[in-house]
């Protein structure tokens, strides 16, 4: 039963809640390093009042920032509420580096907030400013947790908070008045009322799916198809290797970047995609990483799992989750760039014509008629079916500024499933391509050298290609 007090968590969304344990976080993250600008104060540092009062003026358009979690009694379902004790200080932070700050005194600070959970009791989410950094920089490192943004929102979310042009104005907030929060017997009534409607709504989405669908048996053949290659990669799991085992508490945290036309250049000589020129990529540098290890990459069956976006049009602007996912087994036993390119592209052509993200799309539509506890053993089983995370989200070709001061970098943080100790977020904004890597602490003790590996992989494929690298990959 729909309220106007409270939103029901999509299953989806709670399944990010349920994969969450002590040492694996669920929160989606993201260091941006600024230009000082007109934030600098006299002695050097960040005018952290301005920014406190710019995040203020906006939260009016993020209503989910002054909402917390409550569950429903018994049947154990999220729902968001207002928080009545909405306290912004808890949630904007300021800090410093030991001035000059460099970036590998920022990656470290970055590594330790990432690595910290966020508050169940509070809005989920917390933002950082650093300040203190070298180059009359500044950096903000911003933690939301995934029940709450994908990535295309997520984006949506960056341009909110900022501006496309250097404006230095700040609007007056918009007064808060939270809702009333629902009493438990209400949440249960309501819950109890929606469980039982649910055959008839289930009526109903068939009738408009047969409606909607031009060809309903293919349509139907396709998703069968979907689910059934997807329930035969969790009967063959892939290899154990030295990235995956039980996490800790702590995380390490590494970027690279790159100059997007260079990516694109060799997107068009190799006649690929630029998601095929990325898993190309990094496969590579799985491949180098782990003969470095001492194992035999021709002996490892190695799975990448790889969001895939379902957002329609209507969705843009909106919260939440409407993703699916592709498992890759990359071809590691591949020396050859272009080899394994084709090899790559082979298979990502498969799972786009076989609509393979459909599979994990429907399993999501029927966990909304299932119990919770029988949506919390799926999530933790996710983990064990892949051995890494590579994420491709595209950002915007213009600048963006805080109050003036120009987003120089952004790098992206995509968060550890259980067993997974090193996934790769990228980000592609203003001209650049930008690899954010997340690692266990102990499962991968040397990222800087895996990092490197990304960079030697892609300057040896466009090499392979004709294309000329120009020397400007950054870390």
């Amino acid at each position: 039963m729909p309220s106007y007090r409270y939103d029901r968590l999509s299953a989806q969304d709670n399944s990010f809640l349920l994969a969450e344990n002590p040492h694996t976080h669920m929160h989606v993250a993201g260091l941006q390093i600024f230009e000082l600008g007109d934030l600098a104060t006299d002695r050097g540092g960040v005018d952290f009042q301005a920014i406190r009062a710019k995040t203020a003026a906006v939260l009016h358009r993020i209503p989910r920032y002054r909402q917390k979690i409550r569950w429903t009694p018994v049947t154990n379902n999220p729902v968001w509420v207002d928080d009545a004790d909405f306290n912004l200080d808890y949630h904007l932070r300021h800090t410093s580096l030991p001035r000059p700050g460099s970036l590998d005194q920022l990656k470290d600070l970055a590594a330790r907030v990432m690595a910290q959970q966020l508050d169940r009791e509070r809005p989920l989410w917390e933002m950082w400013v650093v300040e203190g950094l070298e180059g009359d920089r500044f950096a903000m490192v911003s933690k939301i947790h995934h029940c709450m943004i994908d990535g295309m929102s997520g984006v949506d979310l960056a341009q909110i908070l900022m501006s496309i042009t250097p404006e230095k104005e700040i609007p007056e907030p918009v007064r808060f008045i939270p809702k009333p929060a629902p009493t438990d017997g209400e949440l249960l009534r309501d819950e109890l009322v929606r469980r039982a409607s649910l055959p008839l709504r289930a009526v109903r989405s068939w009738r408009n799916f047969r409606r909607e669908t031009e060809d309903l048996g293919e349509e139907l053949r396709l998703r069968a198809n979907a689910l059934g290659d997807l329930f035969g990669q969790a009967l063959d799991p892939p290899s154990e290797t030295p990235i995956n085992g039980d996490l800790g508490p702590h995380r390490r945290f590494d970027w690279l970047s790159m100059p997007l036309e260079e990516v694109k250049a060799v997107r068009r000589a190799s006649e690929a995609t630029v998601n095929d020129v990325v898993l190309n990529t990094a496969a590579g540098a799985f491949r180098r990483y782990f003969i470095h290890r001492n194992c035999d990459p021709a002996e490892i069956r190695f799975r990448v799992s790889t969001p895939v976006s379902m957002r329609t049009d209507a969705d843009r602007g909106t919260l939440g989750n409407r993703v699916s996912s592709w498992n890759i087994d990359l071809p590691l036993e591949m020396d050859d760039p272009i080899e394994r390119l084709h090899a790559i592209h082979e298979t990502t052509q498969e799972l786009k014509d076989s609509q393979a993200a459909l599979g994990i799309d429907m399993i999501m539509k029927v966990a909304e008629w299932t119990p919770p506890v029988l949506l919390s053993l799926g999530a933790q089983s996710i983990g064990g079916q892949t051995n890494s995370i590579i994420t491709n989200v595209p950002g915007p070709q213009f600048p963006l500024y805080m109050l003036g001061a120009k987003l120089v970098e952004m790098m992206p943080v995509v968060p550890l499933l259980a067993g997974v100790g090193l996934g790769i977020a990228l980000f592609s904004y203003d001209g650049k391509l930008t690899w954010g890597i997340n690692a266990d602490y102990n499962l991968v003790p040397d990222l800087a050298l895996f990092t490197q590996m990304v960079r030697e992989s892609f300057v040896d494929f466009a090499d392979r290609v004709g294309v000329e690298v120009t020397g400007q990959l950054a870390a």
